[in-house]
């Protein structure tokens, strides 16, 4: 009997304690496999990440946006190298052999390239990307008619495309892929009727202006919600300057304690219930991301703001402890940014 009794107890103790302890093990083998995945093989876990979406906390522009902070070249859609996923690529000589400067430190380059895939393209169906698929497998497209006619690709489908780069291979800038795309809008029929390729009205577009880097970024976002070269922070970054708010980057050397202020995309918003009436903002700029802790009180005096603005400029003490950087905010304004199109923050309670 006694013994019975103290096994029970012992039973009883462990069963309070045993689903938290396999828990806590098995989530630190994952973490543990996943940055060393991440560490010597960054552009196949990026392209990973990204295959197996929608999941995780982090949106595809976050985890496109680290992988080039850790020395992976990512590249665009193009409809002729796009796969419906993402794929890997031979590193271009463009990208260099070095990768990506990271504050006074080169990461390892992989010998890989990340490349967007079509799936990331708004308005494309599945079934689209099935005909785009077979039709590959038969030829490469030609020009942009060619590739409507073949597919039966709906206009806006096209102009999605066109928006995100996709016909560059064709050497058509964006602005000249979406003027043939209307072409084809206006002459719809013509390609259903048999008519001759190369006969479709107005598929030349006149001499049109190049897109700017800006320009370029926010057609990105708007066609694919990921940026592949810029990110939307560095366009105001010589105004932002001017003003004293500094980079992330540049918060690994600042003293804990300093009164700083930080601009950046807001990529998370999170409410605990058991934080107190605490909100965590996770801020993201070119350099990375930080996360930002707005008490109540703070919270209830710009909560219109701080909850409904895509981008934000927060000011606050510099938190640093046990490793962790943490920005304690004081004021919170509204950073005008231009994302049409742009993924929304992912908030939870």
């Amino acid at each position: 009997g006694e013994i019975a009794d103290e096994i029970a107890k012992k039973l009883e103790a462990f069963a309070n304690f045993g689903f938290p302890e396999s828990h806590s093990v098995s989530f630190a083998y994952i973490v543990y496999s996943s940055a060393w995945i991440k560490y010597h093989h960054p552009a196949e876990f990026a392209c990973a990440l990204l295959n197996s979406q929608p999941m995780g906390f982090y949106s595809p522009h976050t985890i496109v946006r680290d992988a080039r902070r850790h020395g992976v070249e990512t590249l665009g859609v193009c409809i002729e190298q796009s796969r419906r996923d993402c794929t890997l690529e031979s590193r271009s000589d463009e990208a260099g052999p070095q990768g990506f400067p990271m504050r006074g430190w080169h990461a390892d380059p992989s010998v890989h390239a990340l490349r967007l895939g079509l799936r990331y393209v708004r308005g494309l169906p599945s079934a689209l990307l099935d005909r785009i698929d077979a039709e590959r497998e038969q030829g490469p497209f030609v020009d942009i008619e060619d590739f409507a006619r073949r597919t039966d690709a709906p206009v806006d489908a096209l102009e999605s495309l066109a928006t995100a780069g996709a016909f560059s291979i064709f050497g058509h800038d964006r602005r000249e892929a979406l003027w043939s795309a209307g072409a084809l809008r206006l002459s719809r029929s013509a390609l259903r009727t048999g008519r001759l390729p190369g006969l479709v009205p107005g598929m030349e577009a006149p001499t049109l202006p190049g897109m700017e880097p800006e320009e370029v970024v926010a057609a990105d976002i708007w066609a694919t919600g990921i940026s592949p070269d810029h990110h939307p922070t560095e366009f105001s970054r010589a105004d932002l300057a001017k003003r004293g708010v500094v980079t992330t980057g540049s918060l690994r050397d600042t003293p804990h304690g300093t009164v700083v202020e930080v601009a950046g995309l807001v990529t998370h918003r999170q409410q605990p219930e058991t934080a107190g009436g605490v909100v965590f903002i996770n801020l993201e700029d070119e350099d990375g991301l930080l996360n930002v802790i707005c008490t109540a009180a703070v919270w209830s005096r710009y909560k219109r703001i701080a909850s409904r603005s895509p981008a934000l400029c927060v000011r606050g003490i510099l938190e640093r402890r046990r490793g962790v950087t943490n920005l304690l905010a004081q004021r919170i304004e509204a950073l005008p940014i231009s994302l049409t199109g742009a993924q929304r923050s992912r908030d939870f309670r």
